[in-house]
């Protein structure tokens, strides 16, 4: 059996663009709301800060660099950038852009295209749409494909069996996404591909593969398991009769046992599903620097007990015979999932990915 590679999801707002500076204001970045966030209860890892206030610009190419580095130093063996596409329109695709100008850092990378609206919902609860999602026609999807085949035939494009790997991040958005596969695997075979190895990802608002052309599903967690899980439902309703009440009873705040969820992660019944499985695992979870009072925040985590649940996830999926771990995330800061060293844990969360991938027949 071959060892499972694990990739991570990787943000690439730590830029600014145009377009943040008019909806956000000027200097915008991710950063911005992660230096904002405020410890909402005794012991709260708020705010949380990098390793020796390393608040980099992903428009130098040394960050880069140092990411791919650490990332090969512990063990993962690529990322998943974010893809930003509306109808030919591209958002924050300039570090990735670079990557393919510049031919560094040499590691494997794929794509999630992350196919939905911008809004204003994840900071202050208003539903103002920003930017808004139209996937066109045929002629709009051959444009998309042009853009994508650059990196389709770069050689650190991770591949499956010769198909470029391709996440949708939000499938059931797209009405005519069948069509839309069928269409791009007839270009990327007249590209010498195979095909595009299209995978769904299953999150809190889709619970199983719908289309047919998809080869293959990853469960995006730790959303996936909150929502879509009989047994979390009732953990969910176990919590909320424990929500802490805060500024005066105004706001509730959901924390979630960090055991909980992974105990449920870990015995889910994969053969339920009828395609290709990834199984998705995450660092840790906290997006009150987005969404405030109404985020989530998971309790007692702890970089021993991700290195227990990553090592027991690693093994179920090479005993599914599963290539790929997808970890939420490398750098998602503004939700607390990210492995880059902060000032609290250092290297320790890296530390356990790498001494994770060491266990029985591997």
């Amino acid at each position: 059996m071959k060892k499972p590679k694990i990739i991570a999801f990787y943000l690439p707002q730590f830029h600014e663009i145009p377009e943040n500076n008019k909806w956000w204001g000027k200097g915008f970045t991710e950063w911005t709301n992660v230096k904002k966030a405020k410890p909402l209860f005794k012991g709260h890892n708020q705010p949380r800060v990098p390793y020796k206030n390393n608040y980099y610009n992903l428009l130098d190419p040394k960050i880069g660099i140092w990411q791919a580095k650490l990332a090969k130093k512990y063990g993962i063996y690529g990322f998943c950038y974010y893809h930003y596409w509306f109808k030919g329109k591209k958002l924050l695709e300039k570090p990735v852009e670079e990557i393919l100008r510049l031919k560094t850092p040499n590691l494997p990378f794929c794509f999630s295209w992350a196919n939905e609206s911008w809004s204003r919902t994840w900071y202050d609860n208003n539903r103002e749409i920003l930017m808004k999602q139209d996937y066109g026609t045929k002629k709009d999807w051959k444009k998309h494909f042009e853009y994508l085949l650059k990196f389709f035939k770069d050689k650190r494009y991770i591949k499956v069996d010769n198909k470029p790997l391709f996440l949708i991040y939000k499938p059931t958005q797209i009405n005519k996404l069948d069509s839309m596969i069928e269409y791009w695997n007839y270009l990327a075979k007249k590209e010498g591909f195979s095909g595009i190895h299209i995978v769904e990802t299953l999150t809190s608002s889709q619970q199983k593969p719908n289309f047919k052309y998809s080869e293959g599903i990853v469960f995006y967690e730790p959303g996936y398991t909150i929502c879509n899980h009989s047994l979390l439902k009732r953990i969910k309703l176990k919590v909320k009769s424990k929500i802490n009440r805060i500024l005066e009873n105004k706001y509730l705040l959901n924390r979630i046992d960090y055991d909980k969820i992974y105990r449920e992660i870990i015995k889910r019944n994969l053969s339920n599903f009828k395609k290709k499985v990834y199984i998705g695992s995450f660092v840790d979870y906290d997006d009150i620097s987005r969404k405030k009072y109404q985020g989530f925040i998971f309790d007692n985590v702890t970089p021993e007990k991700f290195e227990n649940y990553l090592r027991q996830l690693l093994k179920k999926s090479q005993e599914s015979g599963s290539e790929f771990v997808f970890l939420t995330a490398w750098n998602e800061w503004a939700e607390g999932a990210y492995l880059e060293p902060d000032k609290k844990n250092k290297y320790n969360f890296l530390n356990s990915v790498k001494n994770a991938q060491d266990f029985k027949n591997i």
